[in-house]
């Protein structure tokens, strides 16, 4: 389905629930789209009988391309203008938690420091809250790994804007003035349960990322799940789904 906003579509799917449960609400990594989650957002709304959306920001996957270049301000933007809108279109009204992942997360935690009605918690996985050496040399890995022609599966997911997609990260990360990059101070802010997960092995980020998270943030637990990379929901989804929904239930 399609959300018209201005001159831009935005692509989503949604997942029946319970009414009086919040929507899950997906935000997905700086290189993904609603496909990439695979089956992940159905396994989790049907284990916690919640209602579920998850979405393509702009420029990802089946919504509309970027019409200006990316500037460095791009997470703030998605967190504080894209998705208070996709939320009054979209859930209008109703509670909501927000489940995201890498820039997802740090879009998600972002948004919940502005205390927004209706947020009733939030569940990060490899959410970055500043820049560390280790990121940049998995960004610099990847555009590697692009350059010699192993990427080409994002294609797949973005189509013709696949190019514009990985670049926009990329370039973005490794941009001299974005090694100051840091939403620490915003931490303090975030009131409601936040449950902040990662990868033992995780290629993009040290588990400082979470120890910050849970030492600065108000209501926040931690959890680091052993032999995961970058992705655990798609790593080991079974274990993703128990830790989400137990959170999720709670709330």
């Amino acid at each position: 389905m399609m959300l018209q906003l201005g001159e831009d579509s935005l692509y989503y799917e949604t997942f029946d629930g319970d009414a009086a449960r919040p929507v899950l609400v997906f935000l997905h990594e700086g290189l993904g789209c609603t496909a990439m989650w695979k089956d992940f957002p159905r396994r989790l709304c049907e284990a916690t009988g919640c209602a579920g959306l998850v979405y393509d920001r702009l420029g990802y996957g089946q919504s509309s391309p970027m019409r200006q270049r990316r500037s460095i301000h791009y997470l703030h933007e998605s967190a504080l203008i894209e998705l208070p809108q996709v939320l009054a279109r979209l859930v209008a009204g109703r509670d909501y938690v927000l489940v995201g992942h890498s820039d997802g997360g740090s879009i998600a935690l972002m948004h919940a420091a502005a205390r927004p009605s209706g947020l009733r918690g939030v569940v990060t996985v490899a959410a970055h809250v500043f820049v560390e050496p280790l990121t940049l040399e998995g960004v610099r890995v990847a555009r590697d790994a692009h350059g010699a022609g192993k990427l080409r599966g994002l294609h797949r997911y973005h189509g013709d804007k696949a190019e514009a997609v990985f670049f926009a990260w990329a370039d973005t990360w490794l941009e001299p003035a974005f090694v100051n990059w840091n939403i620490e101070y915003l931490l303090p802010s975030i009131e409601c349960p936040l449950l902040a997960m990662q990868g033992r092995d995780d290629q993009y980020g040290s588990c400082s990322q979470l120890d910050a998270i849970a030492a600065q943030a108000v209501n926040a637990s931690k959890l680091v799940v052993d032999d995961c990379g970058h992705s655990p929901h798609l790593e080991q989804p079974d274990a993703l789904v128990d830790y989400m929904a137990e959170f999720i239930q709670q709330l």
